[in-house]
């Protein structure tokens, strides 16, 4: 009886032990899951802390640029999507979000499809400075003022008329051409212009070629136009993407008006004076 009063005791917590190792062998798949990565505000990037873009000037940016469903954006710096998947949502744009952070990106892919815009918007995880989005009608970046700069010349190579939205930051003495604001927040606004520095040569008014000698810096434009032997100087001129405008007067003490678009090395438009409107084409001498 001694015995087992002892053995029995013993048997009891074996079991005990048995079935305790069996129920947490079953448990530990479950609890070795790994938790879903969250973003946590101020965390360091490759080159800035990730802080998210209120969405009331998300939507200023986008209101800013006119995106529409025809334009393509970039979104440089995606962090969590929410611009991508905002202007995807809203206006049924095409976007593309660059994020160096593979956590990050993965994170965005999630917020994209729990958006449903998974036919619209892609995430790339990838480095803005390598990855080409030279196809963007609308860039949209919230970066900082030396990487602003850094990614200002492959801004400025890209097709005149592309839009460009920033959070914050400007372009350094590239001045904007709108700016907003939102509650405590900042937006700048750009359209890239066309490059028109130097000589051009107008032909198709009556009293022949008209030399004209522009420059340019970024869209701020002016110059001067020569025939007959006078020169004139430009007046109102202005640059906005690929569309070109400015007056000029003749000999005859004419006031004419200018509109026109740049194609290259090409400038086509009309010119308006007197009720009258001429075709012009403008090239490079």
């Amino acid at each position: 009886m001694k015995l087992l009063r002892f053995v029995w005791p013993v048997l009891l917590a074996g079991l005990s032990t048995w079935a305790g190792a069996s129920t947490t062998g079953n448990a530990s798949p479950a609890a070795a899951q790994p938790t879903a990565y969250e973003p946590v505000r101020g965390q360091a990037g490759k080159d800035v802390i990730w802080i998210p873009t209120p969405e009331g000037l998300i939507d200023k940016m986008l209101e800013t640029a006119k995106v529409t469903e025809q334009d393509r954006l970039f979104d440089l710096g995606a962090g969590d999507g929410i611009i991508a998947i905002t202007a995807a949502r809203k206006y049924g744009t095409r976007a593309v979000g660059i994020e160096y952070n593979p956590d990050m990106a993965q994170f965005a892919r999630r917020k994209v499809v729990e958006a449903g815009v998974s036919d619209k918007v892609r995430i790339i995880t990838g480095d803005i400075f390598k990855e080409d989005f030279s196809s963007a009608t609308v860039v949209t970046l919230y970066l900082m003022p030396h990487l602003n700069l850094k990614l200002r010349p492959t801004l400025l190579q890209m097709k005149p008329g592309t839009r460009v939205v920033s959070h914050a930051f400007t372009m350094g003495d590239w001045e904007p051409d709108e700016s907003f604001s939102y509650q405590h927040s900042q937006g700048y606004f750009w359209v890239v212009p066309a490059q028109v520095e130097g000589s051009w040569v107008m032909r198709g008014l009556e009293g022949g070629p008209i030399r004209l000698n522009m420059n340019q810096l970024f869209q701020n434009i002016g110059g001067t136009l020569t025939s007959g032997g006078q020169t004139r100087s430009m007046m109102g001129a202005k640059l906005r993407g690929d569309e070109l405008k400015f007056q000029f007067t003749t000999q005859d003490q004419k006031v004419h008006s200018f509109t026109g678009r740049v194609e290259g090395e090409r400038i086509t438009g009309t010119v308006v004076s007197s009720y009258m409107h001429t075709p012009v084409e403008i090239t490079r001498r």
